[in-house]
């Protein structure tokens, strides 16, 4: 089992920067995979990024690479997301999640419970 809570959310203006963190629970946080999704009102939870269990094979969505980087410190058991030139259009819930292999599909087998990101213009 693995527990994971979101921080580092908030309100931004167009063209700033915000850090997500991801913390997780248990000794086994580097053996997973770990993924970041959002969700924007009215609209499925979109693949933003993911990374291996080492973090040295990451993946982006289109729509974010270039602007956010993953990172995960697996002594510290925490995942990152760093996201620079934020726009509008990133206004959402943001979760991480943990599982078996890096996808681009919500089948992570943990969840966080979110964090906002508002962008203003």
């Amino acid at each position: 089992q693995v527990q994971l809570v979101e921080s580092g959310g908030g309100l931004v203006q167009a063209g700033g920067s915000l850090r997500l963190s991801c913390a997780a629970s248990g000794r086994t946080f580097s053996r997973y995979a770990m993924g970041w999704f959002r969700q924007a009102p009215g609209k499925e939870r979109e693949f933003v990024a993911a990374s291996d269990w080492s973090g040295f094979s990451t993946y982006y969505a289109d729509s974010v690479k270039g602007r956010f980087t993953i990172s995960r410190d697996n002594a510290k058991n925490t995942v990152y997301l760093r996201m620079n030139t934020l726009k509008p259009d990133d206004t959402a819930v943001y979760y991480c999640a943990a599982g078996g292999v890096p996808r681009r599909d919500v089948s992570y087998d943990y969840w966080g419970q979110g964090t906002q990101v508002t962008v203003s213009s």
